[in-house]
């Protein structure tokens, strides 16, 4: 019996370990990443169409891990912080964070798309995109997700000394209570419109970026002498690199869902699956920001040059 115990404290301290380093790691990755979107679509004249985008997700994601690390220390123990107001606005910026990541991420690969597509494609006249366009986009996916979400303000209480089974477990001191079928049933509709939706449109504008990447290619090859391998242009470096987050998002997504779906029948709420659980979901939002800075260039130089000032003082 000793021995069980001293095996589940050991996994729960690595799995603990793990969660805080990927709060702490995603949290400064996404800070550097939006500090230096920010700075360069203020500074520069004719910055990319993605800047805003790429700035907008790794603001979600800071806000995101942050209400992470707040759940890990309810993990930790602290009960006596929580009540039903700070479940409600936890749980509720928790779902609403992620439901603008999948919305933000679809946007990022459709304005990818745009911007690889040839000038004879009818995508080309969604090129210029002003910047009051982009934000009323912004509004109307927070609109959107904050009205979905609101089944959390709802249904959310503080239960840290309450056990009961119609009670479904959410952090160590939140849980739901149970909901009318007919809520229930419009929640389950529009989150499934939601995800179907944008992840659908996500899966297309890639399938479409591929085909793009694979012909010009092709053109490449007739073009040049198969020995002589033609650099990638900007655009086609940053297509690749939104084509691994497409795919990385996917499959973070569709293990997300799964393991969601056989938690409640295989391992009954147990927390520690509960804490993988939450380091699969989140793995999307600590891994962006280092593969989209580690292509930025820009970034990458400037990054140096601050290195090397440091050390020279």
């Amino acid at each position: 019996m000793e021995i069980k115990k001293s095996t589940r404290f050991s996994s729960f301290a690595v799995i603990q370990n793990m969660f805080f380093f990927q709060v702490s790691l995603g949290i400064t990755a996404n800070t550097v990443l939006l500090l230096f979107h920010v700075l360069t679509f203020l500074l520069q004249h004719k910055p990319k169409s993605t800047d805003l985008i790429i700035g907008h997700l790794a603001l979600i994601h800071i806000v995101m891990l942050l209400i992470v690390g707040v759940i890990a220390v309810d993990i930790v123990g602290f009960p006596d912080l929580w009540n039903d107001i700070t479940c409600k606005c936890v749980l509720y910026l928790y779902r609403l964070m992620r439901g603008l990541s999948i919305c933000t991420t679809c946007l990022l690969s459709v304005l990818q798309a745009i911007t690889l597509s040839p000038r004879s494609s009818y995508l080309t006249k969604f090129k210029q995109t002003s910047l009051h366009q982009n934000l009323c986009c912004f509004l109307f996916l927070w609109v959107f997700n904050m009205i979905i979400s609101s089944r959390f303000l709802i249904s959310t209480i503080a239960t840290p000394n309450v056990s009961s089974q119609s009670l479904m477990f959410v952090t160590e001191s939140c849980s739901l209570w149970p909901i009318s079928y007919l809520v229930k049933y419009i929640y389950f509709s529009l989150v499934t419109f939601r995800d179907v939706s944008f992840i659908g449109v996500m899966a297309l504008s890639s399938v479409y970026m591929v085909s793009l990447l694979c012909r010009h290619k092709r053109e490449s090859q007739h073009l040049h002498s198969t020995s002589q391998s033609p650099k990638a242009s900007p655009e086609q470096r940053a297509t690749q690199t939104i084509l691994l987050l497409m795919s990385f998002f996917m499959t973070m997504y569709f293990l997300d869902c799964v393991i969601a779906s056989t938690s409640g029948m295989l391992w009954k709420n147990d927390s520690i699956h509960y804490r993988i659980q939450m380091f699969l979901g989140n793995g999307y939002a600590t891994f962006s920001p280092l593969v989209l800075i580690s292509t930025e260039k820009r970034m990458i130089k400037g990054l140096v040059s601050m290195w090397g000032r440091s050390v020279n003082v």
